[in-house]
């Protein structure tokens, strides 16, 4: 591994496969060559790489590009956030972050318990914000389905932007009783999404409750996803299916959404550290640090 080379931690968030990149003191970007790559190797398979750059925003912490394992750019990811929170206060010492991304700004915050907040921002509803291609005047609940008309096997999803677009379909049974892994390809492509979007399909377990599974864009079958969490737990919300703060349980654990009054939609849930090690971000060839290094628990 030669110097163009940077440090780079594996790493989960709730399940969510992560790969949180230090870019900061790198003049190149992580090329699409490199993503496909690392996808594609069974020890550096990833949901999203968090690439940490140096901030661009006085009073930020860092600009974060987040790649989808098809190497598509995504807005958000929060399950990513908290694990570049982790990294970053293992590495600083702080709690505290400000981190800029394609959906905006992003605060995030770790707990004495070890278990990390970020804040979302505040959700949209309108149809051109998610972005729709046609006129919906009411989101909670738009007009499409997948199956017979006479009997869809979905229908009727709550739409809405997380910075990324969002469709939940509410079921009454077991969520992996339904062939998710066959519906979301064609869901994500729908022409009714000119961005694709993430599908996932939920049931309410109770007041305060939640499961659902995902099939995100970019990505496909998740064991997590951070904002679609959040868009389950806001639409629920708003078609009076629960309360304001739901215990979202997707395959990889379970995560605390609280949509506050001031519309701002927090996150809270873990981050597993796995491994480190240094790659080139130009090919995707990777070396892992010997265990005494990785358990320092730092990205440089």
């Amino acid at each position: 591994m030669d110097g163009s080379s940077v440090s780079f931690a594996r790493m989960n968030g709730c399940g969510n496969e992560i790969l949180v990149v230090d870019m900061r003191e790198s003049k190149t970007r992580i090329s699409t060559a490199a993503a496909r790559a690392l996808a594609e190797d069974p020890a550096t398979r990833f949901d999203q790489i968090m690439a940490i750059h140096a901030p661009r925003i006085d009073g930020t912490d860092a600009y974060v590009k987040i790649i989808n394992r098809d190497g598509s750019e995504a807005e958000a990811c929060g399950n990513g956030t908290r694990c570049v929170v982790q990294a970053l206060a293992a590495e600083t010492a702080k709690t505290q972050f400000t981190f800029e991304t394609r959906a905006g700004l992003l605060l995030a915050e770790e707990h004495e318990d070890g278990r990390i907040s970020v804040d979302m921002g505040k959700p949209r509803f309108g149809w051109q914000d998610i972005p729709l291609a046609e006129e919906f005047r009411d989101t909670r609940a738009i007009e499409l389905q997948i199956g017979p008309i006479d009997a869809p096997v979905l229908h009727s999803p709550s739409v809405m932007s997380m910075g990324n677009p969002h469709a939940i379909f509410w079921v009454k049974g077991d969520v992996n009783d339904l062939a998710l892994d066959r519906f979301g390809p064609i869901l994500e492509n729908h022409p009714i999404f000119p961005e694709r979007a993430n599908i996932s399909i939920a049931q309410v377990t109770g007041p305060t409750s939640l499961t659902m599974r995902t099939w995100e864009r970019g990505v496909g079958l998740t064991r997590a996803c951070g904002s679609a969490a959040c868009a389950a737990a806001v639409s629920a919300a708003r078609t009076r299916r629960t309360g304001r703060t739901v215990a979202v349980t997707q395959p990889g654990g379970t995560l605390t959404i609280e949509w506050r009054e001031d519309d701002h939609v927090v996150m809270t849930g873990p981050a597993e550290w796995e491994w480190s090690g240094r790659l080139d971000p130009e090919t995707g060839a990777f070396t892992r640090d010997d265990p005494v290094e990785t358990e320092t628990r730092e990205l440089g």
